[in-house]
């Protein structure tokens, strides 16, 4: 739990240089065996969702971390990024009021991304 937590930490600071938006932390790791936590993050337009992406790839990477899968980075209306512990969802934001995974995983436990600095 403790590389889950490193690796959000990463993440967001990650879409934070790159002006991602209305940043959201999951804790499912107590109704999910897929991840400890989903982070929820919107760009306003395609490059920017993909430059969030490019970034927290960057900058996981570097920490040794690397993704077990990237689903949806030539659309970027919705990108995945699967890295096992953590799973970033990077949306454009009409595509995020859409699917809106926060309702969806309601059942967990949102986190303030304060606790992670």
């Amino acid at each position: 739990m403790e590389q889950a937590r490193e690796m959000v930490k990463l993440a967001i600071h990650a879409m934070e240089e790159k002006k991602g938006e209305d940043i959201c932390i999951i804790d499912i790791h107590e109704v999910s065996v897929l991840a400890d936590y989903f982070i929820i993050a919107s760009g306003s337009n395609a490059n920017q969702v993909q430059a969030m992406t490019d970034n927290v790839e960057e900058i996981l990477g570097k920490a040794g971390y690397t993704p077990r899968q990237i689903e949806g980075y030539r659309s970027a209306n919705w990108i995945l990024m699967d890295y096992g512990d953590i799973i970033v969802h990077v949306f454009c934001r009409e595509d995020r009021l859409f699917y809106d995974l926060e309702r969806i995983w309601r059942d967990g436990k949102v986190v303030d991304a304060e606790e992670f600095r």
